[in-house]
């Protein structure tokens, strides 16, 4: 027999001998109260051999007996338990059925006898303290499992309790034990988040779990109930100490542990990046999101049919945010369908509502799923269906929980469309009052923004259909607070304020001057929100009407109001933004570095980093390539993640130059006593063209702007004589059409804007033959604005705006003023770089170099294959001058193509020229086609054409076209041109400042050409100093 059958032997026969005995005994007799003890003890330890129930629920019986039986006045028999023990025994064994029962009276009597015990000594009794302490951790677990009290207060008692475990010497396997329970109650609380009101996570709680992370190292459960703690935490509070350390913790879960652990951390790190991105709507948050969701959704684990849907319609709409330059609604459901997620994949919100039961843990991502897919319901049916569902669902959940708050975003998305299928006022009604509601409820999800900006419709509608005097009140209540959000896109928020203005405007509204502020200052913004120029610049192409008018509009509204410098100063701030930020990065750091050099590397290195990472060859294709079992971030989303950190950086450090003595305005829009310096040599005509009002404006050196009104007709015929021009060169430029066509154009301009401005310089004394500077925008970008004509005369030849003025073009007045900051000056020729590329295509070619090779000034010439575009590039920076001979190239719609085609079709484009630093650089003439043509499809006002790339990269000067260039022309223009650029140079003058004079001269010589036409000679344009 072994040792264990010999005891249960000796307990059977003990045990039927106490049974026996007790049942003898009155109740008062003194040797009941140690045998109905001793009966318990037997039974319990019976129990723990045998684990037969019917013993455990005996031994309770009996102890619970023992506790009420008055013990004898003196203790006769030392084995007479103290009141104490037996509370501690039937304590033991309560807890032991508790495990196994989990009845809920057996969970309450546990838990009062534990902390009974908690408030006696035990020492004396041998009862470990600790042991009391674990057990009661245990019991409040079970009933925070079974949800019978207030589990929020269960798990700070816990929390509390294990705090004392943490600090005291218990073992590991102990403290393990409890801190396990503590774990489970924090989970059990955690899978019903989404049904139960938001409430921050316990500080007790958290802290707890952070000490016993630290003192159990090994437990992955632990870990990730802490990080599910503290990304609770962070839906509320925001914290970013949370969520890095969540974050962390994580990372350190997936690298370690296995299948179960991982997939749990996985899902909630792609919880935790998905709504800080929903919180912040910074774009590199965006990428980490997309990054952790990629990688959940290409892991090995088992998501079921439920979570997996639910990924893809959050990947999809998080790659909607990427890929919509202009919003998010349009750029979400093109997304679906390239993931190959259709439209028609949401589920049946009639089926939904017609099996719909009780909201559980066990289908609210089935729910969850529902709610996420209400973007892509447009068919009526659906819509009134899906309201019925969320308003179903929003009946039988908590308010205030995530369901519920989900819901009502949703519902604030359907009910605009039913009004507009049906017509019926209620849904907009409706639909206002949901909105309401939700942009109040404080932590909803990225609602704020998205919410405010269907809120701002809905109530739009509402008032331009009864004009309501209190919806249009609390609009343009709304408008700031919206386009303040920093936590929404900023291309969104620019699209929002854009819409304030114009309201604003239209109505006369006090808030006018502070909606085109908040507008001006988000589109800067708006265009480093994406991080490389042909992203930018296609970013922006879905929004020009905004991004082109806005400061032109500003700018009127500045005018109207007489503020003429500060419409001056506006139009500056709000064009050519891309040249402006280039240019922002090679700003020169001299005045910094004599006040602190160290200071002045670091801002140069940061914008050296930039400048490299902007001018990267970007694409949005998206990366599946796998490393182990993660996805890579893809290659986009690695530049935005480093773009942003290099802007944060770069910020920081202007904000310590700024504090620096003499440097308060670094980088800060030109003030208008800076921009009139670029009057310096001449005025500067600058024509406003917007719908509001378009004006005329002279900006000379020392005298105040002048302003010339325009015809109430004058934006209009701008846009017919734009179109006009356009549609008529679609015939072909040696047409007889385009001809007839160039000819009207050239003569309504020099009524529309010709004869004004020839008139008011008359009165401010402007001399004839003065140089003079067209600063365009918009249409006026695309016009012959040097050519307009013929002037009406009584005598002699015709004559057109050239014959009179010496004129150029810039696009900015800050790029003139750089064009006019004095070089080093030399009296030295400059030396040319020729560029040329003779073919039978061009057979006016060698004409023109032999041209420019006889200048009598040094020439280096670069022929055929000698004129590679690395060759080329190389070239430039060592010459003054260079003349570019070959074909120019236009892409419809990526002006970052436009190129000079060069030997074997290889091509310099504009991308590679921005690249170039040349700082020798004075002038270039670009015998090529289409040099300062904008390209289809461009923003007119950024200027984004080779004449313009050649001015960033260091020429001071340039000659380019306005079309497609003559191929016969070159030689006699370069002959007449570089003829005067080499001759009666007067004291102290720049070779490269008697360009714009040189050109004018060479074009009047052209003209005289017998068979010359207008499309030739009006072509060629000068460019900057």
């Amino acid at each position: 027999m072994s040792a264990q059958q010999l005891r249960l032997h000796e307990l059977a026969t003990q045990i039927s001998f106490l049974q026996n005995h007790i049942s003898s005994l009155p109740r008062p007799h003194p040797l009941r109260v140690p045998c109905v003890q001793a009966l318990a003890f037997a039974l319990l330890e019976r129990y723990t051999m045998l684990n037969d129930s019917h013993d455990l629920d005996q031994s309770i019986l009996h102890f619970t007996e023992a506790i009420f039986l008055p013990l004898p006045p003196v203790p006769w028999d030392g084995r007479c338990r103290n009141i104490i023990q037996i509370f501690w025994a039937i304590t033991l064994a309560l807890v032991r059925r508790t495990i196994e029962s989990r009845q809920p009276e057996d969970v309450t009597q546990s838990i009062i006898y534990l902390r009974y015990l908690r408030g006696q000594s035990l020492e004396a009794f041998n009862i470990p303290p600790n042991h009391v302490t674990g057990y009661l951790v245990n019991a409040l677990a079970i009933r925070a499992e079974l949800k019978l009290e207030d589990v929020r207060q269960d798990i700070e008692e816990m929390a509390v309790l294990c705090h004392e475990l943490l600090k005291s010497d218990i073992s590991t396997t102990s403290l393990s034990c409890s801190i396990m329970g503590l774990v489970r109650a924090v989970f059990v609380n955690t899978q019903s988040r989404m049904l139960s009101e938001q409430q921050e996570p316990s500080d007790k709680v958290i802290e707890c779990l952070r000490e016993a992370n630290v003192r159990l190292p090994d437990s992955h459960e632990v870990s990730i109930m802490l990080a599910w703690s503290l990304f609770d935490r962070y839906c509320i509070a925001c914290s970013n100490d949370d969520y890095e350390e969540g974050i962390t913790i994580l990372d350190n879960v997936i690298r370690a542990s296995g299948a179960q652990c991982q997939e749990i951390a996985l899902r909630l790190v792609t919880s935790f990046a998905g709504t800080r991105f929903c919180k912040f709507g910074k774009p590199e948050y965006l990428e980490e999101a997309i990054y952790r969701t990629r990688t959940l959704l290409g892991g090995d684990t088992f998501l079921g049919d439920v979570l997996h849907p639910t990924l893809m319609y959050g990947l999809t709409f998080l790659q909607g945010f990427r890929f919509d330059g202009s919003g998010v609604a349009s750029g979400f459901r093109e997304h679906l369908r390239n993931s190959g997620v259709s439209d028609s994949d949401h589920p049946s919100f009639q089926d939904l509502t017609a099996s719909f039961t009780e909201l559980n843990v066990d289908n609210q991502y089935k729910h969850l799923h529902a709610i996420m897919s209400v973007d892509c319901v447009t068919d009526e049916v659906e819509v009134e269906e899906a309201i019925k569902y969320c308003r179903l669902l929003l009946g039988s959940s908590h308010h205030g929980s995530i369901i519920a708050d989900l819901a009502d975003v949703a519902l604030g998305i359907l009910l605009p469309r039913a009004f507009w299928s049906t017509s019926k006022i209620e849904y907009l009604n409706e639909a206002i009052s949901v909105l309401r509601d939700t942009f109040n409820t404080p932590g909803v999800q990225r609602a704020d923004f998205s919410v405010i900006q269907r809120l701002i419709s809905s109530l739009s509608i509402r008032s331009n259909l009864f004009h309501r005097r209190e919806d249009f009140d609390e609009i343009m209540q709304l408008f700031p607070m919206a386009v303040s959000d920093e936590r929404a896109r900023t291309p969104d928020r620019f699209l929002l304020s854009c819409d304030w203005a114009l309201i604003a405007r239209n109505s006369r509204h006090s808030s006018t001057l502070a909606a085109y502020d908040c507008a001006i200052s988000l589109m800067q913004d708006t265009l480093i929100y994406f991080p490389t120029l042909d992203i930018q610049h296609s970013r922006l192409v879905p929004i020009r009407d905004r991004y082109e008018t806005l400061p032109l509009d500003y700018a009127s509204y500045h005018v109207s109001t007489g503020q003429l410098p500060r419409a001056i100063e506006t139009l500056e701030r709000g064009r050519a933004l891309i040249w402006s930020e280039m240019r922002g990065l090679r700003t020169s750091i001299d005045q910094i570095r004599a006040t602190d050099s160290h200071l002045a590397e670091k801002f140069a290195a940061v914008n050296r980093d930039l400048e490299m990472l902007t001018l990267t060859i970007s694409s949005n294709s998206d990366d599946y390539g796998r490393d182990g079992r993660s996805i890579r971030m893809d290659p986009f989303g690695h530049l935005v993640v480093q773009q942003r950190k290099l802007l944060d950086y770069r910020n920081k450090l202007i904000s310590q130059i700024q504090a620096l003595p003499g440097l308060e305005t670094f980088l800060k829009s030109p003030s208008f006593d800076n921009l009139r310096s670029a009057a310096v040599r001449g005025p500067v005509i600058i024509i406003n063209h917007s719908i509001w009002r378009s004006d005329i404006l002279i900006l000379g050196h020392s005298s105040p702007p002048s302003l010339i009104p325009t015809a109430d007709d004058f934006y209009d015929r701008a846009n017919d004589l734009r179109d006009q021009l356009l549609g008529a060169r679609k015939e072909g430029l040696d047409s007889n059409q385009y001809e007839d066509a160039l000819s009207s154009v050239l003569k309504e301009l020099y009524e529309l804007v010709g004869q004004p401005v020839i008139q008011r310089f008359n009165e401010l004394r402007v001399p004839e033959q003065s140089r003079v500077w067209w600063c365009p925008t918009s249409v006026f970008c695309s016009l012959p604005l040097h050519a307009m004509g013929p002037i009406p005369s009584d005598d002699g030849p015709a004559q057109y705006f050239l014959d009179l003025y010496i004129p150029s073009y810039t696009p900015t007045l800050s790029t003139l003023i750089e064009s006019n900051t004095p070089c080093s000056y030399t009296s030295d020729k400059p030396s040319i770089l020729l560029i040329s590329q003779p073919d039978a295509s061009l057979p006016g070619a060698r004409g023109e170099m032999r041209v420019v090779q006889a200048t009598g000034t040094d020439v280096t010439t670069l022929i055929s294959a000698m004129a590679t575009p690395t060759a080329v590039l190389e070239s430039l920076r060592d010459h003054r001058f260079a003349h570019i001979v070959c074909h120019g190239v236009l892409k419809p719609g990526k002006p970052f193509e436009a190129s000079f085609k060069l030997y074997r079709d290889k091509c310099l484009s504009l991308f590679d020229i921005v690249q170039s630093r040349l700082p020798k650089a004075e002038f270039a003439f670009l015998s090529a086609c289409h040099t300062a043509e904008l390209t289809e499809e461009s923003i007119a006002d950024e200027a984004l054409h080779l004449a313009a790339a050649m001015q960033y990269c260091g020429f001071r000067s340039v000659v380019g076209t306005m079309w497609a260039m003559a191929d016969i022309d070159g030689r006699d223009l370069a002959r007449n041109f570089y003829k005067q650029v080499f001759s009666g140079r007067k004291q102290g003058e720049r070779y490269y400042e008697r360009t714009a004079e040189a050109l004018r001269d060479a074009v009047k010589n052209l003209r005289r050409k017998t068979g010359m036409t207008l499309e030739r000679w009006v072509n060629f344009v000068h460019h900057g100093a």
